[in-house]
């Protein structure tokens, strides 16, 4: 990456200094092609003001200016660094002639036909604007020329006449690398090398915490939970956001794993307890050695029943987990079957000692699975059991928008700090007594299962001075068209 980043970078400034240069060559051919023809017009100028106050001068007026031009300008080519140079004529009708031909060996004047500097076409000037005394100038294909006209008086036939002559002037503009292309090149190799040293500067700040990164990930992947991406150097909020990402990552790993141990360890615990009560009585049982044969068998069906429904917890947690579990989702009265659902248990409040209240106060529409209702009443009904003083009230009421039951105990609450963790898996908090403790599996599997119908569940505690707990589920109304049977969750 580190490479493929100076690369891309080095190619961006290389590209920027083509554009740069190309648009420099092309303001620099501009302005010297400009400035060319404003020095060609201000030469042709002054060489045609010139000969204008020699004419002027001369009273013999036997001087004919266009020779006179003619010779200065072959004698000041070289230091002009003219490329063409020529005089015309042009008569009011706006044709060109050569005002001074050269005389043949015969005597006889040459040929009146113009000629133009090389690479300068007739079509090139404006007879009109010339006529008017007005400077034509422009380039053509690299050449920069000019033509000035100026007025002279020359003897046609041994008669004076005012003609208008013409000086015209070709040169090429200086080329815009003869004096900048090295300094250009050198420039251009300095600045690529700095942007080298820049890119490899920068893609080292960047690609160093990505590779600190990989190596963490690796390592948490490895099974080091406790690797940790360091704070990135610099103030970068994508790297430091990445870098807290990944740790944070890490920690919920870390917990997880803590989490699942723990489970581990407390399934075993949960598991070696009942299946010792069953062995110890058993092995009692079969020596021969306990008076009370009756008692121990008690015992031992008392502890596979406990045995019986750790299992089906962790069954039922495994499908809740796996969504392998069926869902038939129909209108049905929640209070009847909650109410239902309680009555079950007024035996074994009884024999705690307790009161389990749950009055039917008219029917509560709702939408959900009928057994599923069940069980999650079960679970909370059986969970109040434990922590509950005098009584247990179970409760199915409309709420606002949505029906509610509720199981409501008077223990002694839940501290707030374990408030929030009463829905995890293998959260126990002390029982009321002696009571037995539950496998802290029963609210999480009334988690799930709420959560699957559509629903929740929330926990409200202290409800008083005097502490108690609230279980309170919350379930979607009756559907409104026909029930629908048999989703699968």
């Amino acid at each position: 990456m580190r490479r493929r980043l100076t690369v891309a970078m080095v190619l961006m400034v290389f590209g920027a200094l083509v554009l740069a240069g190309l648009a420099s060559l092309a303001l620099v051919a501009h302005n010297t092609t400009t400035q060319t023809r404003h020095e060609l017009i201000h030469e042709a100028d002054e060489l045609a003001s010139t000969v204008q106050s020699e004419a002027v001068s001369d009273t013999s007026k036997e001087s004919d200016p266009a020779k006179t031009l003619t010779a200065l300008l072959r004698a000041l080519r070289a230091p002009l660094r003219l490329e063409g140079s020529t005089v015309v004529a042009i008569t009011p009708g706006g044709v060109f002639f050569n005002p001074a031909p050269p005389v043949r060996a015969d005597g006889r004047a040459a040929s009146l036909a113009p000629i133009f500097p090389s690479g300068l076409n007739k079509s090139d000037l404006q007879p009109t604007a010339l006529l008017a005394g007005s400077t034509v100038s422009g380039s053509r294909d690299g050449l920069v020329y000019a033509a000035v006209p100026y007025t002279a008086e020359v003897q046609v036939r041994g008669v004076p006449r005012d003609v208008v002559q013409v000086v015209i002037l070709t040169r090429r503009p200086p080329s815009a690398l003869a004096g900048a292309g090295l300094w250009f090149g050198l420039v251009s190799i300095l600045i690529l090398s700095i942007a080298v040293l820049v890119a490899r500067l920068l893609g080292r700040s960047f690609v160093r915490p990505l590779e600190a990164a990989q190596a963490v990930t690796s390592q948490i992947a490895g099974g080091d939970l406790d690797a940790r991406v360091p704070d990135p150097p610099g103030t970068d909020p994508e790297l430091a956001a990445l870098a807290h990402s990944i740790n944070s990552m890490a920690a919920s790993l870390d917990r997880a794993q803590g989490a699942e141990r723990q489970f581990l360890l407390s399934v075993s615990h949960d598991l070696r307890t009942p299946l010792t009560s069953i062995r110890g009585f058993a092995e009692a049982i079969e020596d021969g050695v306990t008076a009370d044969v009756l008692a121990a068998a008690g015992v031992i069906a008392s502890e596979a029943r406990r045995l019986e429904r750790l299992v089906a917890d962790l069954l039922a947690l495994a499908m809740l987990e796996a969504r392998r579990f069926t869902l038939q989702l129909q209108p049905l009265d929640l209070a009847g079957a909650v109410t239902a659902t309680a009555a079950g248990f007024e035996p074994a409040a009884a024999e705690l000692g307790l009161d389990l209240v749950a009055p039917y106060n008219g029917a509560v529409e709702a939408t959900g699975d009928p057994d599923r209702v069940a069980q999650v009443t079960a679970n909370l009904v059986e969970n109040a059991l434990r922590y509950a003083s005098h009584e247990v009230r179970v409760t199915a009421t409309n709420g606002v928008g949505r029906p509610e039951m509720s199981v409501q105990d008077d223990g002694p609450g839940i501290a707030a700090e374990d408030l929030p963790r009463v829905f995890d898996r293998l959260f126990v908090s002390r029982p009321n007594g002696d009571r037995p403790a539950g496998s802290g599996l029963g609210l999480a599997i009334v988690a799930e299962l709420v959560s699957a119908m559509g629903g929740s569940v929330r926990a409200e505690s202290p409800l008083g001075s005097q502490g108690g707990t609230r279980m309170v589920v919350t379930l979607p109304p009756a559907l409104p068209a026909d029930p629908l049977a048999g989703s699968q969750a």
